[in-house]
């Protein structure tokens, strides 16, 4: 974060952000007393590459411009090369701490265009995965958010629970992070044999965990002093702003999607949304750690209700056939060679879907020309909304208290760079 003596010895980027936002935000230009700095893009406290140009009057922040686009990858254009089951890969990349999230939205989106019925063990299984995914997300946050503060400790002890958390997955997809483990139609294969017992020995230990978490940090006097009162957002700024999920409910706002707009069979499970009406960093952190609390009594009513039967959806034209049935059967064979080398083709039309991701609404839009690729994908990423309410949390506060909101607000610059 090197200061720059005079804004006449700014680089052009850090005068081109200053004036689109001051044009935009009405704020005069910097004056003799101010001065601009960067910090970032490489930077520990901004959780991925993100540059933020910050106008600061001695101590206290003036205006904030964050400056993105340095993780882009283009995939919402890849998304139109490929055949509809090839992009579910490229959804775990979006956000890569709940690549599950991610195949979940897309999968329903395409399967309201298909019309598909999802047999109900699929739907369980998406549930149980789904909330080991925000807690595993959760316990990155905490662990990154707490070392930010400066409380090392408790950052190893979130990644001893995340660890277990990426074996389960290892041992159902094969893979720690990027899974692809739901398909359209379904999921990909069956849960190992020992996959109920591997989830039950997290689910007991990990309650108290959580309290280990909060024993370590609620009532700790700096950590108090750092979180509260610091990065108000209040709730009509929340709504205005576009920002969901914890940050949101933070702000005083009772709004779920798994609840208010249930998905893949969430009506039929059982828990509280945490929401606070004090809008601070603090907040942020309570309305999380009870969350994890939730995902585990979900999870558990997941593993205890969780039915026999299929796995996909009875559509032969759509999903691919048995392993099994291809060692004996030409037709089989075939039929597998045309769908990975062609695709299948999805009614024209278009729709939207939303889900709940870690870090709030997560929608993908998919349009359809009646073809086996799609015509255009469109992710609606959490992140990218929650970072515009940077600046109103931050104007007015020390610079040391912008790391602890950036923290508060868990953002990921791959879903907001695209």
């Amino acid at each position: 974060m090197a200061p720059i003596a005079a804004p006449e010895m700014l680089n052009p980027g850090v005068e081109d952000v200053l004036a689109d936002t001051k044009t935009h935000q009405g704020v005069p230009p910097p004056q003799d007393q101010t001065m601009v700095i960067n910090m970032g893009p490489q930077h520990p406290s901004t959780h991925g590459v993100l540059r933020l140009v910050l106008e600061i009057d001695g101590e206290s922040v003036v205006s904030l411009a964050p400056d993105i686009g340095y993780l882009h990858t283009g995939i919402e254009k890849t998304c139109e090369a490929k055949f509809y089951q090839q992009v579910v890969p490229l959804t775990d990349r979006i956000d890569y701490l709940c690549p599950m999230t991610n195949n979940l939205a897309y999968c329903l989106a395409t399967e309201r265009l298909l019309g598909l019925e999802i047999p109900e063990r699929a739907q369980y299984l998406r549930v149980l995965l789904n909330e080991l995914t925000r807690i595993q997300s959760h316990l990155v946050w905490l662990g990154t958010h707490a070392m930010d503060i400066g409380a090392l400790t408790v950052f190893l002890y979130c990644f001893r629970e995340r660890e277990e958390i990426l074996r389960i997955f290892e041992a159902v997809a094969g893979q720690r992070m990027m899974t692809s483990y739901f398909r359209i139609g379904g999921v990909s294969m069956e849960p190992p044999l020992d996959f109920h017992k591997q989830v039950q020995n997290f689910l007991n230990i990990m309650p108290d965990r959580v309290q280990q978490y909060e024993d370590l940090l609620t009532a700790n006097p700096i950590w108090m002093g750092r979180l509260k009162g610091i990065g108000l957002l209040s709730a009509a700024d929340a709504i205005a702003l576009g920002v969901t999920g914890p940050p949101l409910r933070a702000s005083g706002v009772d709004w779920d999607l798994r609840r208010d707009m249930p998905y893949s069979g969430y009506e039929k499970f059982k828990f509280n949304v945490p929401v606070s009406n004090d809008c601070d960093v603090f907040a942020r952190y309570a309305v999380r750690m009870d969350e994890m609390r939730e995902s585990v009594k979900i999870c558990q009513q997941a593993l205890d209700g969780m039915p026999e039967g299929r796995i996909v959806a009875d559509a032969p034209k759509i999903m691919l056939p048995d392993r099994e049935q291809m060692k004996t059967q030409m037709e089989a064979l075939i039929h597998h060679f045309k769908l990975v080398t062609e695709g299948f083709g999805v009614p024209a039309g278009e729709v939207y879907q939303a889900v709940e991701s870690p870090r709030g609404e997560m929608g993908y839009y998919v349009v359809s020309d009646g073809t086996a690729k799609p015509y255009r994908v469109h992710m609606r990423n959490p992140s990218y909304a929650s970072l515009q309410a940077l600046e109103t949390m931050c104007k007015g506060r020390l610079l040391a208290d912008v790391v602890a909101v950036i923290g508060s607000i868990d953002i990921v610059l791959g879903e907001i760079d695209r």
